[in-house]
């Protein structure tokens, strides 16, 4: 975490002239995040390199929300050659390690949280996103017999793998068609933010978001593989939702709401394995059971009978959560 070359140059011709650069976080990609600190005064340093990283759609998503009252941190500052953008600091509450520390704030706060996407799903989806459709769908769950099958010495049916998918989520599709919204995509606990100067959650990582599926970003945040959400507030904030979006069909969401959830499980599955595999990272390996756990949940609804005989065929028990349980421990 040594701040890049470029950054004191960058922060002195926006008015931070020799302000402390001190290590924040890093994520799952490229992007790191620094605080910025000059007297009582502080932002926050996001360094995302140009041969890796793009701060294009982070700002894009930034603008289209700040203008519809949402609350994304603030750009103060770009070099988009150098990959270097300043931003407004919202503190150090991300919900999730603060649900830790103060449990008996998680209903206020998944409240207010699903209540941000109801407000989403209300406003005309951005035209200038590309759509979170078939295509997208399929790479993303490609990932568990391209990586997670083989870290298990898996054999699988890769012929009958996509057409079980295809048949179950076809009227999902039908719905990002018909009535797309915004989807943040990691719409999580460490991605939230709780503010001290207002009521609304902060809005983090958003930048790899697309026009899809209300349901999406629900499961992100109910499913939620850093943290247990228990299935009672799971189904109170179902029922939250799909009354605040006015939902016509609350059955039908809630089986669109299963697939996705399958389909993004199944997808952090292969994800996780492949920054295990690929990138060194074996820290996300102990989360490998609660993402299984929700996903046998989403598999045991009647709209994934299809998805569920292909596993019931494939992976064994022993090669689902169990495979994982001393990761787990450690």
């Amino acid at each position: 975490m040594i701040p890049p070359d470029a950054a004191p140059e960058f922060l002195a011709a926006h008015g931070w002239e020799g302000a402390q650069i001190l290590p924040l976080a890093g994520d799952a990609s490229f992007r790191r995040y620094f605080r910025v600190v000059r007297g009582g005064e502080s932002a926050v340093l996001m360094d995302a390199p140009p041969e890796y990283e793009d701060i294009g759609p982070f700002l894009a998503v930034a603008g289209h929300l700040i203008d519809r009252g949402f609350s994304p941190p603030r750009p103060l500052a770009v070099d988009r050659e150098k990959g270097l953008l300043l931003l407004e600091d919202f503190g150090d509450d991300r919900v999730g390690p603060l649900l830790e520390r103060e449990p008996q704030r998680e209903r206020p706060i998944y409240e207010a949280a699903v209540d941000i996407l109801s407000r989403l799903a209300a406003q005309p989806a951005p035209e200038d996103l590309p759509p979170y459709d078939a295509s997208v769908m399929e790479r993303e769950v490609l990932l568990f017999p391209e990586w997670y099958a083989p870290a298990l010495a898996l054999e699988v049916d890769e012929a009958a793998y996509l057409p079980a998918w295809r048949e179950a989520w076809e009227d999902v599709l039908r719905v990002v068609r018909t009535n797309p919204v915004l989807v943040l995509r990691d719409y999580h606990a460490d991605n939230l933010m709780a503010l001290a100067d207002r009521a609304d959650l902060g809005l983090l990582d958003f930048q790899d978001a697309l026009v899809g599926h209300a349901a999406y970003d629900l499961v992100s945040l109910l499913q939620d593989a850093r943290r247990d959400v228990s299935p009672a507030l799971e189904e109170e904030m179902l029922e939250r939702y799909c009354e605040a979006a006015n939902v016509a069909d609350c059955a039908l969401f809630r089986a669109h709401y299963e697939i996705l959830g399958a389909q993004r499980n199944t997808k952090i599955l292969g994800i996780f394995t492949r920054l295990w595999k690929r990138d060194g990272k074996a820290h996300y390996l102990p989360l490998q059971p609660r993402v299984w756990g929700y996903l046998q949940r989403n598999l045991a609804h009647p709209a994934l009978a299809v998805v569920r005989d292909w596993f019931e065929a494939n992976v064994p028990m022993e090669k689902r959560a169990a495979a994982w349980t001393e990761s787990a421990a450690a």
